[in-house]
């Protein structure tokens, strides 16, 4: 039976607030744990206007908090710009505050662009092998439950003996390949970056090797859902992230706008075509057409989990796009 997750880059709407936002964040999440997801992410991203999930730890707190029983998580933490140490310290705390409800998704990109990276205090001049390094100095906190120091000889407190599920993400192969090769489940960012999917899959199943943590390859991939009454209906709300992502791609990021009507066609052919390839992985409809879509997701990418996501202006039509995409899910999991 495939899961179904849900991942919130927690927006800001033009004319709203990040206190707005956050809160949102707490009620979507309540609204996915009574829908049936079996996780919510949120991802650490920096410098833009639109997002407010920067501090990820914290707003994990927050949203565990308000929730009973969903895991609650990152999607992730971008490790280059922390310490390991710093990393086994905040989710070892959380770890201790939502025993068995906290995920750790660990990507390797800055989430922001190289201004900003360099504001992070992390130096950017680094080999290609820090990150798969850094994983592990991370996995070793966490295994240090005597606190004896383990490899480095330093005991994360809290950190030491803490069990937050640890993920691997990735948007290329490199991602599928360590995630293989320290045996750990793999989240495929498909759903704003779908052109390795297949082989990134391929590659991860293929080379998986059993961890204490994971005997079987477990993979998970992002898959956009804007789901209404009618197709007509979830165009319009699409367009909001649409919008959205031109402007982070050329370079002028913005609050989440209100939908326009025709805005993909008002792109011409050449800017829609980028468009649609870019958000390919995507079911834009109604209850129908998204649960044929997430049905052909599924069968092609013969995945674990569906993390949904999707950034929707008006938060009650955006719950109403995840109590369908949930029903959807139930038809999925009951046709297999």
């Amino acid at each position: 039976m495939t899961a179904y997750a849900l991942l919130d880059l927690v927006p800001v709407v033009e004319g709203g607030t990040v206190a707005g936002a956050l809160a949102n964040a707490a009620d979507l999440a309540r609204h996915a744990e009574a829908c049936g997801f079996t996780r919510y992410w949120v991802a650490e991203h920096h410098g833009m206007a639109g997002i407010a999930s920067a501090a990820t730890a914290v707003v994990i707190g927050h949203v565990a908090a308000a929730t009973r029983t969903i895991r609650v998580g990152a999607g992730g933490i971008m490790l280059p710009n922390h310490a390991p140490l710093t990393v086994a310290e905040q989710f070892g705390t959380l770890d201790a505050l939502f025993p068995g409800r906290i995920d750790l998704g660990l990507g390797r990109a800055p989430g922001s662009d190289q201004r900003v990276a360099r504001a992070m205090r992390r130096t950017l001049e680094r080999d290609a092998n820090a990150f798969p390094r850094d994983v592990m100095e991370l996995q070793s906190y966490f295994a240090d439950a005597n606190g004896s120091g383990g490899q480095t000889g330093i005991v994360a407190t809290p950190g030491a003996g803490a069990d937050p599920e640890m993920w691997i993400l990735g948007s290329s192969l490199f991602g599928a390949q360590l995630a293989a090769a320290l045996g750990l489940p793999f989240a495929f960012a498909s759903h704003f970056a779908p052109d390795a999917l297949d082989q990134a899959m391929a590659i991860y199943r293929r080379d998986f090797r059993p961890s204490a943590k994971r005997a079987r390859p477990y993979a998970m991939a992002g898959f956009n859902v804007f789901a209404a009454e009618t197709d007509a209906e979830a165009e319009l709300l699409a367009s909001s992230q649409q919008q959205a992502f031109v402007a982070l791609r050329t370079g002028t990021p913005r609050k989440l706008p209100p939908p326009v009507a025709g805005y993909r066609e008002s792109l011409g052919a050449q800017g829609a075509a980028i468009l649609d390839h870019v958000l390919s992985c995507s079911a834009i409809g109604g209850p129908v057409k998204v649960a044929r879509d997430i049905a052909a997701f599924v069968a092609r990418t013969q995945v674990d989990e569906v993390m949904i996501t999707s950034a929707i202006y008006d938060h009650a039509a955006r719950k109403r796009s995840i109590a369908i995409a949930a029903d959807a899910m139930r038809e999925v999991a009951a046709a297999a």
